[in-house]
């Protein structure tokens, strides 16, 4: 059962694995590929608490990707 005072949502992939870039579209992060590459520059993406830069970083169920004070969890 979600708890309610955890702003995280939790975003469900198809696949084991999913790149940073494709997530950042997945969850409303980013509008474009070139937008998520934007945002990945700009240094406000996260991955389990670590700044990330890379768009083609290989995500998998249980990470925690952070844009600014919005998080999501991959289910």
């Amino acid at each position: 059962m979600p708890d309610p005072d955890d702003p995280t949502r939790e975003v469900a992939i198809r696949d084991e694995m999913i790149r940073l870039g494709q997530l950042l579209k997945l969850a409303g992060f980013a509008a474009s590929g070139g937008d998520a590459r934007a945002m990945l520059e700009a240094g406000v993406v996260t991955v389990n608490g670590e700044a990330e830069s890379r768009r083609g970083r290989q995500l998998h169920s249980g990470d925690l990707i952070a844009v600014g004070d919005e998080a999501v969890r991959i289910a």
